[in-house]
């Protein structure tokens, strides 16, 4: 049975994937995380060395009290001077530096208000970044704030981050080189066993795989060579009990070929003269005629079945009429009874002894097997010619259908009749050798369908199916 392709590659990439996924989130989770750490700890740094600064200079600024208005111009211009951006607040807002004077935030006043030290950052997008760290100056009700600039601190925290995003990026890129490597080493001993299970369906029989080292690729590649050469095996011993099969029976239809045709010579002129016998006598003779007729049709049947088995049959081809054929086969063996329903079919090339042979086994199989009105239809489908045969009768058990076609097979008493068993499986071979579909289809206790689908131009035989 054949099955659709899977397409190479498909568990490599996803093991590949895994691999960068896994890789990329726990290298992104510990850049990202030392990167707040850090960052959170500069920013901490800054702020007690930027406290201990306020706090020193709110102990400067207490010796310029009181504020009057020379001092308090005094202590700007003191501080300034010494490198330190600050605002003073008495009464009204004075910065050192008008550059350096950032919005003093409610929640900050409020606490130096309260006599506590309080700061407050500037927004990120904010330049310069501004750290303000503010007090009461002692002994007054004066506030000192001290304005320090973050922008090296924010600029090295930035390219920290460019650093560690680069770093991440360069890891995902080798997590997927060295992923996609370990993913086709590992996976290699996988293609090579879906390789050899494909030549193993191709029939390479000697097909093996190479077993290395110890690990569990080995035991399963020894596992699978033990199984091929089981299976090579089996099927040589099929094969060789099968050309045995052949020629048994190639040879018995050959053996009893000569000697049959004698007692039909024999039979035929027993028949001639029936009339002459007493009554007990004609009746075992009549028998004895029947059984001789049957016996050579059984040596037919199967002097035909080992010529297809041989693969010695040839295709006539030649233009035939589908109705002209199909009423020829009824006229020739009176089958008077059969409806005959003939539709516009395409014109067929083919061999007309081989479709004679096919549709004459369909009809015979329906005829005595079935009952009531036996119909066979001819109509053209597409490029196809369709021919069905049906009939009435007690139908086929569902579970008999996928052997129906087998050699021999016969479903119950009530539908063995005289036949050989042989008849369907012929018609199944003739037809497949033409190129076509032989199906049934039966619903027991209503019909039985037989449906012949042939190719109105020769060409490569078709697989068989029940449908």
């Amino acid at each position: 049975m054949a099955g659709h392709a899977v397409p190479p590659g498909r568990l490599r990439r996803r093991l590949t994937i895994a691999f960068v996924l896994v890789a990329g989130v726990s290298a992104g989770l510990l850049a990202g995380g030392s990167w707040l750490l850090l960052r959170q700890a500069r920013y901490d740094a800054s702020l007690h060395q930027a406290a201990a600064d306020a706090r020193y200079r709110l102990v400067l600024a207490g010796q310029f009290l009181p504020l009057t208005d020379q001092r308090r111009g005094e202590l700007l211009t003191s501080f300034e001077g010494s490198g330190r951006h600050v605002v003073l607040v008495d009464g009204e807002v004075l910065p050192s530096h008008r550059a350096y004077a950032p919005p003093l935030g409610a929640r900050l006043r409020a606490t130096v208000a309260a006599g506590q030290l309080g700061y407050e950052r500037s927004s990120p997008e904010a330049r310069p970044r501004l750290l303000v760290v503010g007090g009461r100056v002692p002994g007054s009700t004066a506030e000192l704030y001290v304005v320090t600039v973050e922008d090296d601190l924010a600029a090295g925290l930035d390219q920290l981050r460019t650093a560690l995003l680069a770093g991440w990026v360069l890891v995902v890129l080798l997590a997927a080189g060295v992923g996609h490597t370990l993913a086709r080493r590992t996976l290699e001993p996988v293609s090579r066993a879906s390789r050899a299970a494909r030549a193993l369906t191709e029939g390479l029989l000697d097909t093996r795989l190479p077993v290395r080292g110890r690990d569990e690729f080995s035991v399963w590649a020894a596992s699978f060579n033990e199984m091929a050469e089981a299976l090579e095996s089996k099927i040589e011993a099929l094969s060789a009990a099968q050309a045995r099969e052949r020629r048994f029976t190639a040879d018995v239809a050959h053996e009893l070929r000569t000697p049959v045709t004698a007692l039909v010579a024999a039979a035929s002129l027993l028949r001639e003269h029936l009339d002459q016998l007493p009554g007990d006598a004609r009746r075992a003779a009549e028998l004895l005629v029947a059984d001789v007729v049957r016996l050579r049709r059984l040596v037919e049947d199967l002097m035909e079945i080992s010529r297809l088995d041989a693969g010695q049959e040839r295709l006539s081809v030649a233009d035939v009429d589908p109705v002209a054929l199909l009423r020829a086969i009824v006229a020739a063996r009176g089958w008077s009874d059969l409806v005959l329903v003939a539709g516009v079919p395409a014109p067929l090339r083919t061999d007309p002894r081989r479709l004679e042979r096919v549709l004459a086994n369909l009809i015979a199989n329906a005829v005595e097997h079935g009952a009531g009105e036996i119909r066979a239809s001819v109509a053209g489908d597409g490029p196809l010619v369709v021919f069905e045969v049906t009939d009435r009768g007690p139908g086929i058990p569902a579970a008999h259908l996928p052997r129906l076609f087998d050699r021999f097979h016969k479903v119950d008493p009530a539908r063995s009749g005289r036949g050989s068993g042989l008849g369907l499986a012929i018609a199944r071979d003739n037809a497949h050798l033409l190129g076509g579909r032989l199906g049934v289809h039966s619903e027991p206790g209503v019909l039985t369908r037989f449906r012949l689908d042939l190719p109105a131009e020769p060409r490569q035989p078709a697989p068989d199916g029940a449908g």
